[in-house]
């Protein structure tokens, strides 16, 4: 059985093991394929790994022999599942690998914001300690999380994850969702999008990317946030409006943002946003820790197994 990696980069840059998927045929990986590498490198394959290339129908046309495809992430919006379905493809996603990881990242974002060590660090080392008149210095504003309101918009795994952190540290949490959870942690309240925007100290955004929510972070919601709050996206990039957010933050409409994803991934590099201090961009790592990328690389050997055996799991 041939078996295709077409973009293993991510996952695996090196400090990884392709051997799981390796046993189970005759596997190749490629770092990165290109849109126009695709079919050819697939041709033959019966599966296909794929963490961001896309699959279209008309691609899946072009491979008469595939008949499984593993996305190597939670999201799988990179396939056409119901062209998939009507080829009779399988379509598997990774879920539940990053919970862990993104969630704890929200926190290093959220702490550098309300406790700015790397300022202090550079300053430091800038010699300013050294010449202080007083055995400390303050000039850079710092929060206590205790006794602040975090919104969390979407409440699945990932969610609930970030408000059991938040109630570790004494902050309110307040959660909007799509779908009425069964049940809620205690002490977490579900209200209006309108009242998270206008409550909340920060808010978090972990809800998938719909085509009904696609830049509801818009105008509107921004100015309905209190000057003061923070924002924080490690879901999709897509959900914001960044011509708005990049408004709002200099017009003063909110003090900070902390984003991991962008519309477009790679950025352009004239992006506006990149010249604001109150705005810090991270390349979209909020999963990448190498814990949760192994479990990413076990749940997609465990997908194939349970396919090859016909019992497949994790279907999308």
């Amino acid at each position: 059985m041939k078996i295709v990696v077409v973009d293993g980069h991510t996952l695996n840059p090196g400090d990884l093991s392709w051997e799981g998927i390796g046993a189970l045929g005759d596997c190749t990986v490629y770092a990165r394929s290109t849109a126009e590498e695709v079919i050819e490198r697939c041709a033959g394959a019966e599966v296909v790994l794929t963490n961001k290339v896309v699959f279209s129908d008309e691609v899946m046309a072009a491979l008469p022999a595939l008949r499984y495809l593993g996305v190597t992430a939670t999201g799988y919006n990179v396939v056409d599942a119901q062209a998939a379905a009507r080829r009779g493809i399988v379509v598997t996603n990774t879920p539940s690998y990053g919970t862990a990881s993104v969630a704890q990242f929200v926190f290093a974002q959220l702490l550098q914001w309300a406790q700015p060590v790397t300022y202090y660090d550079q300053t430091v080392k800038a010699r300013r300690w050294s010449q202080s008149e007083d055995f400390c210095y303050y000039d850079h504003n710092m929060l206590e999380l205790a006794g602040k309101t975090l919104g969390v918009i979407g409440y699945g795994e990932i969610g609930r994850q970030v408000a059991s952190i938040a109630l570790a540290f004494g902050m309110t949490v307040l959660v909007h969702t799509r779908t009425p959870p069964e049940t809620v942690q205690e002490n977490v309240r579900c209200v209006t999008l309108d009242e998270l925007a206008s409550n909340s100290d920060v808010i978090s955004l972990h809800c998938p990317l719909t085509e009904t929510n696609t830049r509801f972070i818009d105008k509107a919601f921004l100015a309905r946030m209190k000057p003061d709050a923070y924002l924080i996206n490690t879901g999709r990039g897509p959900l914001i409006d960044e011509a708005a957010l990049f408004d709002a933050l200099t017009t003063g409409t909110i003090a900070g943002a902390a984003l991991d994803v962008l519309t477009v991934e790679p950025p352009s590099k004239d992006n506006p946003l990149f010249s604001l201090a109150n705005c810090t961009i991270t390349p979209h790592i909020a999963w990448a820790t190498q814990d949760a990328r192994q479990r990413l690389m076990d749940i997609a050997v465990g997908n194939l197994q349970k396919f090859l055996a016909g019992e497949p799991v994790n279907c999308v």
